[in-house]
């Protein structure tokens, strides 16, 4: 069983991250999110940029995400 990495693939606002992950979704590809803004909020300090949150998902997928996500954004 091989250990993919994470990989980061796009960074951007809730709104797109959400149309992204939906996308990836239905292509059977799981990602995750990292907002350093709403954590550090939660933890009871400020930190990070509101409109920054990091989308990642597995190496191995890296290469369909991409494409999925310049379809969206373009």
């Amino acid at each position: 069983m091989s250990k993919d990495r994470l990989v980061l693939v796009y960074t951007g606002g809730s709104v797109i991250i959400e149309r992204i992950k939906s996308e990836l979704d239905q292509k059977g590809i799981v990602s995750i999110t990292k907002d350093g803004f709403r954590q550090g909020l939660e933890a009871g300090f400020g930190g990070g940029i509101p409109s920054a949150i990091d989308l990642y998902v597995k190496e191995s997928d890296t290469e369909e995400a991409i494409k999925i996500i310049k379809a969206i954004i373009e």
